[in-house]
């Protein structure tokens, strides 16, 4: 199938959110009985449904009993952690406020409202859109992909900034792999006090890991026949003096 018409620079906010959703390890879950913090203990469906499994004598079961019918009983939230040790490694935050539903062995919860705050801001996603949404193909693979690429081919992450802007390399201190989708790889080029993050868009989306690398593959020959921006080259001249 050719989506080429359909392609787009970024996930839109609501595959955005389902990726983080897909691949979040750890939740925090805020209801009448306090606020717990809860690891390896959430699974998603397809639809977007959070199956919560949790200890039978938990607060929550009680508060997904006695919450009003068709009233918000919760509200859950996911931080999306860069696997690459970069500044500030919270990339976007997740909150789902809606219903918990006590099943046989599980608490299923059932969002009503959803917000997705990146750099960017914060957007709310239509519950519908929300459940209508796929993750990226990517998402589960990502934190592997990334840290191979940092740990074990620094030499390419160097090579693709000859791909950025000298403006956004002026005064760039570590360059690092911060984000990688369908769609793009991102970079986040660290300065001194600051930092940025600089988008290299794919020629077509990567829908699978043999994609991901014949589009990293150009990405490399098109930085090949580039020149080394001239503020890394400055950076490179004053770390060897």
């Amino acid at each position: 199938m050719d989506d080429s018409q359909t392609w787009t620079a970024a996930p839109a906010a609501a595959q955005r959110a389902r990726s983080l959703l897909a691949a979040a390890w750890s939740c925090a879950v805020t209801a009448e009985g306090g606020r717990e913090e809860f690891v390896g203990a959430h699974t998603v469906s397809e639809d977007g449904r959070v199956l919560l499994h949790v200890p039978e004598d938990s607060p929550l079961r009680t508060t997904a009993i006695c919450a009003p019918r068709g009233e918000p009983s919760a509200v859950l939230e996911f931080a999306d952690v860069a696997p690459v040790p970069v500044r500030n490694r919270i990339r976007a935050r997740l909150w789902l406020a809606g219903r918990l539903v006590p099943e046989a062995r599980h608490l299923a919860f059932h969002p009503t409202r959803i917000v997705l705050r990146q750099a960017s801001g914060a957007v709310v996603i239509g519950a519908e859109e929300f459940t209508a949404a796929a993750p990226d193909p990517l998402a589960l693979a990502e934190a592997g992909l990334l840290t191979h690429l940092a740990d074990a081919h620094p030499e390419a992450v160097e090579r693709l900034t000859r791909l950025v802007g000298p403006d956004s390399l002026h005064g760039a201190v570590r360059v690092r792999p911060l984000a990688v989708d369908r769609h793009g790889l991102t970079l986040r080029i660290e300065r001194a006090r600051t930092h940025g993050d600089v988008r290299l868009l794919f020629h077509a989306p990567a829908d699978d890991l043999a994609a991901l690398t014949e589009r990293m593959h150009v990405l490399l020959l098109q930085a090949g026949a580039a020149s080394c921006p001239r503020a890394l080259q400055r950076q490179r001249a004053d770390g060897d003096g």
